[in-house]
């Protein structure tokens, strides 16, 4: 026989008599998902190779190696039981029909999300999402899904008490991390598996995941946060001398954001498809609504911004603040140009003026729209806690943007929201989309409590798009967040909705065709 046969013979003859070979691992890595990880014959060997491979691999790596004491000691993690599977669907919503959420950069977007189910032999279900925009959510569903793979197996309890490491172990794993490292399709995938997580987590609690946050000691806190390549701008204590000078305020904050709400600014009626007619009427109905602050997207033209500007600005006054956003469109020396001529509206702040990864950039623009009272803010598209070091540093953003799916999950946003307080920066976070508003909450009143406390810059983006789909969703009254009551992170979806949008099969899908 040939070689290449009489070596297949062999390789086969090994796999069948039960011998674990490279090769049949190589196969094992290459086979397709069909939506689920884990509850398949395969499961016991996916948890197999994440206890031999990669975590063995990185042990010397994690934030806590070494550490044998719980942090966290509860009963409730400990009855958590084991991730026996992760599903993932790719759910899309025909936005673009209405050119809902349309900017200079994204002028058909069609909200979606790759949504994750975290499934454990005892207790409740865990639900992640990351935001998407259509075309490509399938790419973001399958490094969910390999992401997965080296989840399924472990033990809640294990997971938590070392959660930095964990995320450190998913976030360097030596062959995903290629197609990072912890940015682009691989991050934003995380985000839906470490959200889910911390919805999971928070259900088991039985509190809200703000709650959650703002009931652990600083300590706590701290042990879920992976300083690696922040000790230049802050080091692990740093941050607990940080909450634990809020700690003592932390009771007092709460009643205060109970009562009032989290103050919000409105883009529902800036979007740049929008007719003018849309643009005034919607205006109207945001000021009878109560909303003080409003957003206009910039950018796909000089004139029309301007003609536009005019129109809200005759539509909400002057007494009320302006936002303006641009969406990554110009160069640095249009942004400063254009910003030129928009600075007589008055906007407090003009959004992603440039590429989000141009730290100097940035600088260079803060600095020119400095004289006429503007500062530049970003974040929705920073890929990691790393850019937001540096445009901190760098004096390049007046307004920190977090967003909940672009950085990874919960654990990376705390080392951001920890340094903006140190360098004194707002956190402003970015919402909207699909189930952004409903994450961003839980954020931002962790921020207010743990860390910030009141301050009159500190604004939270509010969108009026599809919240009917989720089962706890937002509650905004004269403006304001209402704080979340119930149990997890407030993003599962109801079931109906999943299935009339999963895409392609679902029964929206069918009836709108081809996406």
């Amino acid at each position: 026989l040939p070689f290449f046969l009489v070596f297949v013979q062999l390789s086969s003859s090994k796999v069948n008599s039960g011998q674990r070979t490279k090769g049949s691992k190589l196969r094992n890595r290459r086979r397709p998902w069909n939506g689920s990880v884990g509850n398949t014959k395969n499961s016991g060997d996916v948890a197999e190779r994440r206890r031999s491979g990669g975590g063995r691999n990185m042990e010397a790596n994690r934030p806590d190696a070494g550490r044998t004491a719980k942090i966290f000691n509860s009963s409730k993690l400990a009855a958590g039981g084991t991730i026996v599977d992760i599903s993932v669907r790719d759910i899309r919503f025909p936005t673009s029909k209405g050119l809902h959420g349309s900017d200079a950069m994204h002028k058909d977007p069609d909200y979606s999300a790759a949504y994750v189910v975290i499934t454990t032999d005892s207790g409740p279900a865990g639900h992640g999402l990351t935001f998407t925009l259509g075309r490509g959510t399938e790419v973001v569903v399958e490094a969910a899904r390999a992401i997965a793979r080296l989840t399924v197996g472990r033990r809640v309890e294990d997971v938590f008490e070392d959660f930095a490491g964990f995320w450190r172990e998913i976030t360097s794993e030596g062959q995903l991390r290629w197609i990072g490292p912890e940015k682009g399709a691989s991050h934003l995938a995380t985000a839906a598996v470490i959200n889910g997580l911390w919805d999971l987590w928070a259900k088991l609690e039985g509190k809200p995941v703000w709650k959650l946050l703002c009931d652990m000691t600083p300590e706590q806190l701290v042990s879920v946060i992976d300083f690696r390549y922040l000790g230049n701008a802050m080091t692990r204590e740093e941050a607990l001398g940080l909450l634990r000078a809020s700690e003592p305020l932390r009771a007092a904050r709460e009643v205060e954001l109970r009562a009032k709400g989290l103050p919000a600014y409105t883009t529902s009626a800036g979007w740049l498809g929008y007719t003018d007619e849309q643009l005034r009427g919607l205006c109207r109905e945001a000021l009878a609504a109560g909303w003080t602050v409003f957003k206009i997207k910039v950018g796909a033209d000089i004139e029309e911004d301007v003609r536009r500007c005019a129109i809200i600005r005759e539509e909400i006054g002057w007494e009320r603040r302006l936002l303006m956003d641009a969406n990554q469109r110009w160069e640095v020396s249009e942004a400063i140009a254009y910003m030129e001529r928009l600075a007589r509206f008055r906007p407090w702040f003009i959004e992603e003026p440039t590429s989000p990864d141009d730290v100097l950039g940035h600088a260079e623009i803060a600095k020119a729209v400095a004289r006429h009272g503007i500062l530049v803010a970003t974040g929705e598209a920073c890929a990691n806690r790393v850019i937001f070091k540096q445009l901190m540093q760098a004096s390049a953003i007046g307004v920190c943007q977090i967003d909940s799916c672009r950085l990874g999950g919960v654990n990376e946003i705390l080392s951001v929201i920890l340094m903006a307080k140190k360098f004194g920066i707002p956190v402003c976070p970015h919402a909207g989309g699909v189930g952004l508003c409903e994450y961003v909450q839980h954020l931002s009143a962790f921020d207010y409590i743990c860390v910030s406390g009141a301050d009159e810059r500190r604004l939270v983006e509010f969108v009026d798009h599809l919240h009917e789909h989720f089962k706890t969703p937002v509650r905004m009254r004269d403006g304001c967040y209402q704080l979340p009551t119930e149990p997890g992170y407030s993003i599962e979806m109801l079931e109906s909705s999943l299935a009339a949008y999963e895409f392609p099969n679902g029964a929206e899908w069918q009836q709108e065709g081809d996406c």
